[in-house]
């Protein structure tokens, strides 16, 4: 298994490409699924990002624990690679990609798949917020309440990413304003979103939250993986935000006790890979942006953490 994160380095920085249904409809645009050829050049695509990470390792600040989310189906070349490398912590997801509820990616094999990499992290990805259907809501605590005993049984540190969606009735009642929905109204429903799934046995190692506008907002959902004398911690995710957007989510959370750091993906390599795409970066200069991207973000994280 790679390294976990040390106390020489506490701070998991997650460069996360597992996304899979994303990349092939809107990256490549494919309304089918992809040919051997695209199948290979979304792979190619994921070594590359890969091999960005590698390039920023070395410059990297102290307290800067990096690591790789990638998925099994495009990124097996990386896992294996990041597996055998104990500088990199590795993730991998154990959902079904472009699902409105959680699902798993290999049916009743995905243990088995959970486990062939020996990945660092097992990451879910969930979306609930209080006001959807209150079946399904209580279906999905129970397939993730699985994959938590699994993880506590087996070591396995498990990431949960948990998206928030708006509801109608959310939306009303901030006049239909998507911003003040993430200030005002999600940081409240993510609360009651982790406490829904802590009750129903979900304990996740790390809680991968939405960029949060206040450091009040941080606090709660911190306090809030925390309940109970839980010990569990939270990074950002990124969302494909605009650079200067998640820079400010990063400097609202860094400072707040119980973040670790971040999981962000298509806000540092989406951009690259389209120019590889067109033909408008080689690859020396798309790893090098990738890395530059990353290294960029990991600083104003660390620098924020005195905040």
């Amino acid at each position: 298994m790679a390294g976990m994160a040390s106390a020489s380095a506490p701070h998991l920085f997650l460069l996360a490409m597992d996304q899979r249904d994303s990349i092939e409809e809107k990256l490549y645009r494919l309304d089918t699924a992809p040919s051997p050829a695209e199948a290979a050049s979304i792979a190619a695509n994921k070594l590359l990002v890969y091999r960005g990470l590698l390039d920023a390792v070395a410059d990297l600040p102290d307290g800067a624990r990096p690591g790789f989310l990638v998925d099994e189906q495009y990124g097996a070349s990386p896992a294996v690679l990041a597996r055998d490398d104990e500088s990199l912590a590795l993730a991998m997801p154990i959902e079904a990609s472009g699902r409105q509820w959680f699902d798993f990616a290999y049916g009743e094999a995905w243990r088995t798949h959970a486990e062939f990499f020996r990945p660092d992290h097992a990451k879910v990805l969930v979306r609930d917020n209080p006001g959807l259907d209150a079946g399904e809501r209580a279906q999905q605590a129970r397939r993730l309440a699985e994959v938590s005993a699994w993880a506590t049984a087996g070591g396995h540190d498990l990431i949960l990413e948990l998206l928030v969606p708006a509801t109608e009735d959310d939306l009303a009642k901030v006049d239909g304003d998507t911003d003040r929905y993430d200030a005002e109204v999600r940081p409240g429903l993510t609360v009651q979103s982790m406490e829904f799934l802590q009750d129903r046995g979900v304990e996740p190692a790390v809680w991968k939250i939405e960029g949060l506008a206040s450091r009040e907002s941080a606090e709660r959902i911190a306090s809030a993986a925390r309940r109970d004398g839980r010990r569990a911690r939270c990074i950002v995710l990124g969302r494909h935000a605009p650079a200067e957007q998640l820079n400010e989510w990063l400097r609202i959370a860094a400072p707040v006790e119980g973040f670790l750091g971040f999981a962000i993906g298509r806000s540092i390599w989406w951009d690259v890979v389209e120019g590889r795409l067109s033909g408008e970066l080689d690859e020396a200069e798309a790893r090098r942006r990738i890395a530059a991207n990353y290294t960029g973000f990991v600083r104003t994280y660390l620098e924020a953490l005195g905040g």
